[in-house]
């Protein structure tokens, strides 16, 4: 897997579009080797989904117009990425696939969670910081 600085802490946003996009190329696979059941149909559109969304939306989140709009995407991608982690447990759950073809993608989808919920917690922590900095210049 490329990127696989993640697991040191370390990821570039270049190095997440990336696993983004592959992520999202591994859930299309996912999709078309479902079995042709109406359940299975049902929640593999819906992984379908979420999970290409990770992708397009981390894309739009570095492409934001500013912080503010940076961190409400960036929340949208982890979203996202946990409907997916979601959706790839209920598979599991059901029955539909086995557990042993779906662990390393559900341990991503929840790698890609945490990365980008950090993320966001620092950007935040980020623009508080700056709007108390120009606080304590006004004063």
């Amino acid at each position: 897997m490329i990127g696989n600085d993640a697991s040191k802490g370390v990821s570039s946003p270049d190095d997440l579009r990336i696993r983004t996009k592959e992520f999202a190329l591994r859930i299309i696979k996912l999709f078309r080797a479902l079995p042709r059941t109406e359940e299975a149909r049902v929640l593999g559109r819906q992984i379908l989904r979420s999970g290409t969304a990770v992708a397009a939306n981390y894309r739009s989140a570095c492409r934001g117009r500013s912080r503010a709009d940076f961190i409400s995407k960036i929340g949208i991608t982890v979203e996202e990425a946990d409907e997916t982690a979601f959706w790839l447990e209920l598979l599991i759950d059901a029955g539909i696939v086995k557990k042993v073809r779906l662990e390393k993608l559900l341990v991503e989808a929840n790698e890609l969670v945490r990365i980008f919920q950090a993320t966001r917690t620092t950007a935040k922590v980020r623009i508080q910081s700056q709007i108390t900095n120009r606080q304590s210049q006004m004063v």
